[in-house]
């Protein structure tokens, strides 16, 4: 199999995972969950999104390093893929009321779906060159957003109107749509991929955790590699703020602009498009430019962005905002991975992946969701909107003292 059909393999899992992102964390369950099931808690769905990252969190530089040792990273992604699957799936059963067991499978389906990612990544540098990971990731995040076009598309067209008898069926029935849909397009990776090259030892959840510990002394305290302790404390603060985003905005577009479940899988479905250009555009600015560059760009972005969500009061602004936020989701999730690749030595890409896609990733998910939460439930949306820009900005102070390795 040549390295193009490779990398489009590779890309399709992006593709098949986003529809998990996009139907249960962003758009259908989150709403569903907080409005429904809970009676409008919002501090409960910040809450189950923050346990789940802290599961995450812990789990992941462990599981990077042992699959290291092991060799066996799709083992582990198998093994996560289906577990987000499955309690996916089983979402369908959950009815107004049902909190605890609401929180519980959302908790094990992120838990699948976060951790699975800290393997996915770890193929970016065994599938192309350093000078084409910008290109290569941002191929990738486009595939995502546009496999989020796609699920969006397919559960529009499921959905009845709002006053049917039915239509919370049908809500919970596009939790298994989301679940099949990341089933099958995930198949190629576990078919195609290979695994990168190198000397098999035995492979334990112990050697990996030992293996992490000696990490994280490298990088925190020994500051072994200071460039990389700089990078991951920087993306821990703005990726807090671009998950929360994730996490919150239809709860918004529900609450303050009183938008139908139409009107904003409609809304997201734009906006998937607007993140499709930002991963394609950037991926290439990032190889021309750098990394660095193109993720303080995205950061300004962020920041404008918080700023305007306070203002918000129609849906003309709303849109203009959201247009803007999904140039730079894709864009600094793209970077941000390109950056990660190229300061990770070789051979020790999936522990290091779990630093940056657990230790920072998941666990700065912790703080972002609880806070707007609590904001929002003891003042208003747009002060708790208003309040993540705060993460962007010491995001991008941190992110200036970061070094950009040479790309050869």
């Amino acid at each position: 199999m040549n390295n193009r059909s490779k990398i489009f393999a590779w890309t399709l899992f992006d593709f098949a995972n986003t529809s998990f992102s996009v139907i249960i964390v962003t758009v259908i369950y989150s709403r569903y969950f907080t409005n429904i099931v809970s009676g409008g808690q919002r501090i409960l769905w910040g809450l189950a999104v923050s346990i789940s990252m802290i599961i995450a969190a812990i789990l992941s530089p462990p599981l990077g390093a042992a699959a290291d040792s092991g060799h066996k990273r799709k083992r582990y992604l198998l093994s996560f893929t289906l577990i987000s699957i499955i309690c996916t799936a089983l979402l369908f059963f959950i009815q107004p009321g049902m909190i605890f067991l609401g929180i519980l499978l959302f908790v094990l389906a992120n838990v699948g779906f976060e951790g699975g990612i800290v393997f996915y990544d770890a193929f970016l540098p065994g599938i192309t060159s350093k000078k084409s990971y910008g290109r290569v990731s941002g191929y990738g995040f486009a595939m995502g957003y546009l496999g989020a076009l796609f699920v969006l598309v397919i559960v529009a067209l499921i959905l009845p109107e709002q006053t049917a008898p039915e239509y919370y069926f049908f809500v919970r029935l596009s939790f298994v749509v989301a679940a099949l849909i990341f089933l099958i397009f995930s198949i190629p990776l576990f078919l195609f991929v290979p695994e990168t090259k190198a000397e098999v030892t035995r492979p334990s959840f112990s050697i990996g955790f030992t293996q992490s510990k000696k990490t994280f002394r490298a990088i925190f305290i020994e500051k072994q590699f200071p460039d990389i302790a700089l990078f991951l404390i920087s993306f821990f603060l703005y990726n807090d703020g671009i998950l929360t985003v994730i996490s919150f905005a239809a709860i918004f577009a529900e609450n303050i602009l009183k938008m139908s479940d139409k009107e904003i899988i409609a809304f997201f479905a734009v906006v998937q498009t607007s993140a499709i250009i930002g991963s394609i555009v950037f991926g290439t600015i990032t190889d021309k430019i750098g990394p660095k560059k193109t993720i303080s760009i995205t950061l300004i972005l962020w920041i404008g962005i918080s700023i305007a969500a306070y203002f918000i009061q129609t849906v003309a602004l709303f849109y203009i905002v959201a247009l803007t936020a999904g140039i730079a989701i894709g864009s600094s999730q793209s970077a941000s991975r390109s950056m990660m690749a190229l300061l990770t030595p070789r051979e020790r890409e999936a522990e290091f992946f779990g630093f940056y896609d657990g230790l920072c990733g998941k666990a700065s998910a912790v703080i972002g969701p609880l806070i707007y939460g609590i904001i929002a439930d003891l003042t208003n949306e747009h002060a708790a909107a208003a309040s993540i820009g705060i993460f962007f900005i010491i995001g991008f102070i941190v992110l200036q003292r970061v070094k950009e390795p040479v790309r050869i």
